[in-house]
């Protein structure tokens, strides 16, 4: 049991059941899986039961579960198999996107503002290449509504990719009205699910996804691993060659230990999640009902009717994330902020950004994820530590004494915003 750990977005410890299960193949079962002799025996069928029982978490077939090593590598996987499917697509029959022709494209992709980075960045990368891109945009609590997603398709669309939830908001999308807005356009529709497997229930026969992403991670299994969901029949190129592997959807020798943990953790997650998930709306609905009592000049960002159990998203006025998840280090708690200024770049969330924040308050964000074995005593931790670090923040901020002396503290003057970067290394 971690106390004091809010962070279980960005990395989850594993269930005692998912290292059990790795354990034979990093000692005796070494074997490769594609070997025909006897060594090879054990990891193979620990594949094959792994791809059930992670199917049968999203109500999948097996065969529709190709492995990867992670939620980006799934995300790269559907967004550039799909447009290399499709080279040919689009108004003007293109060739090859490394040598497009003048006024042609070889397809029009559509993502929403608020995608991860390992969704927006193949999609800017494939724009360099001669495809076109559209970013839906969002309300203030980070939704994707239907109508703002079917005005941006267009008749050479190809993709749409929308994220099921939010990592950093909370904010769950509709996604089977979303997958219908595409699919009345006969376009095909790939969703991000990392932030919503092991929180909310899935199921992509339901929601009508034609490709799903989401890692190990995610259900309390080991980094190393994750999955993509493509619907039967759906082809897409591998991006990885050299092997068969994956159905020839992804080559290289697996990682045989990291998918036996993904799918006993996958098992276990399909049993527990209805209890897991109604402790973890518990245990976030005492933050967002006591925080306000205890400090003043918090906003709550996100949906709060439709979002992930156990995620809290808010904004502490007058002060820097990065310097309450330093001084929340030294009592004892892990969190997270939204944004991700550096003394170099000072980039704010684009999410939030996207959700109509001015950077100044987009770099006072503070996400908490909660996990399976958070309790009360963690809540009350928590919020007994915050106030008073955001108190002696405050008293050194020269937002905080501007708003004292009643002048606007976010009137921004030229050249003090953050600058955005209209290309990043991926």
């Amino acid at each position: 049991m971690l106390s004091g750990y809010f962070d279980h977005a960005a990395a989850a410890p594993p269930l005692p059941e998912a290292r059990e299960a790795m354990l034979p193949f990093l000692g005796d079962e070494f074997g490769n899986p594609a070997s025909l002799h006897r060594y090879g025996n054990k990891p193979r069928e620990a594949i094959d039961v792994s791809r059930a029982q992670v199917a049968a978490l999203i109500n999948s077939r097996p065969d529709d579960i190709v492995f990867t090593a992670s939620a980006s590598e799934s995300n790269n996987l559907a967004v550039k198999g799909f447009a290399l499917s499709h080279l040919r697509a689009g108004r003007g029959q293109s060739p090859a996107p490394e040598a497009p022709q003048s006024g042609t494209v070889p397809g029009h992709i559509v993502v929403s503002a608020i995608e991860h980075v390992s969704v927006l960045e193949p999609a800017r990368s494939l724009k360099k290449l001669g495809f076109d891109v559209t970013e839906v945009p969002v309300d203030s609590e980070g939704v994707v509504h239907p109508d703002k997603l079917e005005a941006a398709i267009k008749s050479d669309t190809i993709l749409v990719s929308v994220m099921h939830a939010s990592y950093e908001v909370g904010t769950v999308q509709n996604i089977k009205e979303l997958a219908a807005v595409a699919h009345k356009h006969k376009v095909p529709f790939h969703s991000d699910g990392t932030a919503a497997v092991g929180r909310i229930s899935v199921d992509v026969a339901d929601l009508g996804v034609d490709a799903y992403t989401f890692p190990a991670m995610s259900v309390y299994g080991p980094k190393g691993a994750a999955a993509l969901y493509l619907k039967r029949g759906t082809r897409i190129p591998s991006l990885i060659e050299g092997g068969f592997q994956e159905k020839n959807r992804r080559a290289g020798t697996e990682d045989v230990a990291a998918i036996a943990g993904f799918g006993a953790a996958a098992a276990v997650t399909r049993a527990k999640l209805p209890e897991w998930s109604a402790n973890l709306s518990k245990l976030a609905q005492r933050i967002f009902n006591e925080l306000p009592q205890k400090l003043d000049h918090v906003i709550f960002t996100g949906s709060m009717s439709s979002r992930v159990p156990g995620h809290v998203s808010v904004v502490v006025e007058f002060v820097e994330g990065e310097a309450m998840l330093l001084f929340l280090d030294d009592e004892g708690i892990a969190a997270a902020s939204g944004s991700s200024c550096s003394a170099k770049t000072l980039k704010a969330s684009h999410v939030l950004l996207a959700m109509g924040l001015p950077h100044t308050k987009a770099q006072s964000s503070l996400v908490l994820s909660l996990g399976k074995d958070s309790t009360d005593a963690d809540v009350t931790h928590f919020l007994d530590k915050l106030p008073p670090i955001v108190q002696r923040l405050r008293r050194m901020s020269p937002l905080y004494a501007k708003f004292q002396k009643g002048e606007d503290p976010y009137a921004v003057k030229p050249g003090d915003e953050c600058e955005e970067h209209e290309e990043t290394g991926g």
